[in-house]
């Protein structure tokens, strides 16, 4: 048992020196004034979507908008083909 107790201690001796060397490398200062996580948000604030001001229309100009579209698909579905399917 003696040298299987040494085989173990030898592992855990060679597991603690490579995180200890992986440890050393790293920096715990924690002086920067921003983190990723504060750069990631601003860099989401700036380039957040917004969409364009839609200008008002009043009742009358929507129902003359409406009245030409239905004009426009009537006489578009007058000029389809019954073998396509887009008759009405």
């Amino acid at each position: 048992m003696g040298k299987r107790e040494n085989e173990d201690e030898d592992e855990i001796n060679l597991i603690n020196a490579e995180f200890e060397s992986m440890v050393e490398g790293l920096s715990l200062d924690e002086s920067a004034p921003t983190t990723y996580l504060d750069e990631l948000d601003q860099f989401e604030k700036e380039n957040r979507f917004t969409p364009p001001a839609i200008p008002k229309k009043t009742l009358m100009q929507q129902y003359r908008e409406a009245r030409q579209a239905i004009q426009r698909w009537i006489k578009n579905s007058e000029n389809q083909k019954p073998d396509e399917g887009g008759s009405i």
